[in-house]
């Protein structure tokens, strides 16, 4: 189980990936092993649109189940993966890399200080 320790986790089990001003966000190699072969990601918020942290931004559907992805922050859309549309399994083979889901724009650091750090979604999983 993958879990770098560059990244802030949920215990929803998205990452967030602070580069410069923006924020990438995906789903943790734990949460796509969980759900199993992903055959489609429905982002449902739009580019430039406002979030609050905890607010659904879509939806996961893999062979097993459906499951929501939660933003880890509030703040603004900055892009969204529309690759992930055409080959929604690239979230299974890379979660952290080509698959993730998009880019967010912080408006509360609090929030981003407050996620949890490599050892504490460790601890969280049990890993």
């Amino acid at each position: 189980m993958k879990i770098p320790e560059n990244l802030k986790y949920t215990n929803d089990h998205e990452y967030f990936n602070l580069v410069d001003n923006a924020g990438i966000i995906g789903i943790t190699d734990y949460a796509q092993s969980e759900l199993g072969d992903i055959i489609f990601v429905d982002v449902t918020v739009s580019l430039g649109s406002e979030v609050k942290q905890n607010q659904s931004l879509g939806s996961i559907e893999a062979v097993k189940t459906v499951s929501e992805i939660l933003s880890p922050v509030s703040g603004k859309v900055l892009e969204i993966n529309s690759g992930i549309n055409d080959n929604p399994s690239v979230v299974n083979d890379d979660p952290y890399g080509e698959g993730w889901m998009m880019k967010i724009e912080p408006s509360n650091m609090d929030e981003v200080n407050n996620l949890l750090d490599s050892k504490a979604y460790s601890e969280l999983i049990g890993s």
